[in-house]
């Protein structure tokens, strides 16, 4: 019944990217353009029992927290022996019904449920993508710079990175890599993560071995249906030089900050190696996978969930809150700002210094205009 590669996710990745882009509708945290059109299907009501049937075993067996599972699987089972989806015969419209209650009953935003027009493949082997979905995928992650958006150094010699999505570190840890290379000389670093919907844990990992200088335990991943513990370390070696642990990393959020770019926040923020400056963030702290339910439905099943070692609990439901809390809008010239302050403070160069406070004086002026999400 799996659907999807068995790497460790808080997003799928293709459901990630689609929910970046657009594409997919899975509640709060997804983008607000809506799904592309899709053809709606009259379903039978086999069709239909097939679908909810499938829901009710793969949900009580599979989602993380097992008194939530218990609960969901009931509740849709009462819901279909009294007949409330029996005048339903619009596939769209399911969809739609069944995500709704597992929103509501479930307070679980990685939960979704998803139609597609086109027949979903039944995986017969261990769930592995085949060569030309991995090359499809592979392809994908290019287009989209493997989540880079941009790259730069500011005035006052201030990095930026706006980050998108966290993609597997295989595939995008040369990008990563190269991104921190050109930032390794500024003085302060401003990673934008306003429109970042997740990603893998394994990427989050290794954007954190930049800024720490010993190896540091950062996260664990508990899987229910293994009864096992999944550890997150930072890693000794990466690509190209480490920004090290000195100089100051600002981190911006929105509401829309979700999952794996939630837990980069969280990790950081409860090191004390970064200042998070924004809004509060989605709250999906729930690791899991998709799987079929029938011929044109599959959901997102949370099958894990977060543990951080230092706070021993994490965000899921209520988000990371800012150090700093600003409307989304405003928080580059926020961070920019405060990071300028910094600079003049320690600075003993008068000439720096007035280039400094040249440039803070811009950044302060100009700030309506500089701080929208681009």
């Amino acid at each position: 019944m799996k659907h999807s590669s068995n790497r460790t996710r808080y997003f799928a990745f293709a459901y990630a990217c689609a929910l970046m882009a657009g594409v997919l509708s899975f509640g709060p945290a997804s983008a607000q353009n809506g799904p592309p059109p899709q053809m709606d299907k009259v379903l039978s009501a086999a069709e239909r029992k097939e679908t909810i049937d499938s829901m009710i075993r793969e949900v009580g067996q599979r989602y993380v927290l097992p008194e939530v599972a218990d609960k969901l699987a009931a509740g849709l089972a009462e819901r279909q022996g009294r007949g409330d989806f029996e005048r339903v015969t619009s596939a769209k419209e399911l969809a739609r019904l069944l995500g709704d209650y597992l929103h509501k009953q479930s307070q679980d935003k990685h939960m979704g449920v998803r139609y597609s027009e086109r027949t979903l493949p039944i995986r017969v082997t261990d769930g592995k993508p085949n060569a030309q979905e991995v090359a499809a995928e592979l392809a994908d992650m290019r287009r989209r710079n493997f989540g880079i958006e941009r790259v730069e150094r500011r005035p006052g010699n201030i990095g930026y990175i706006d980050l998108r999505a966290f993609m597997p570190a295989a595939d995008a840890g040369a990008a990563i890599g190269s991104a921190m290379a050109l930032l390794n000389n500024t003085e302060a670093l401003i990673i934008d993560l306003r429109k970042n919907g997740g990603g893998e844990p394994a990427t989050v990992a290794l954007l954190v071995s930049y800024f720490l200088d010993e190896r540091t335990h950062l996260n664990d991943l508990f899987f229910r249906l293994d009864n096992k513990t999944e550890q997150f370390w930072t890693s000794e070696y990466v690509y190209g030089p480490k920004y090290g642990s000195k100089r100051d990393v600002y981190i911006l959020t929105s509401g829309r900050t979700f999952s794996a770019a939630e837990e980069f926040g969280y990790n950081m923020k409860a090191l004390k190696r970064a200042i998070v400056v924004g809004e509060t963030t989605g709250g999906g702290a729930h690791p899991g996978d998709v799987y079929r339910l029938s011929a044109h439905f599959e959901m997102f099943i949370p099958t894990g969930r977060a543990i951080n070692p230092l706070t021993k609990t994490n965000w899921n439901g209520v988000g990371v809150a800012p150090d700093v809390a600003v409307p989304q809008a405003r928080a580059l010239a926020v961070a920019e700002a405060t990071a300028l302050k910094k600079l003049i403070a320690a600075m003993a160069d008068p000439g720096r210094k007035a280039g400094l406070q040249e440039r803070l004086a811009e950044v302060e002026f100009d700030e309506p205009a500089k701080v929208l999400v681009r």
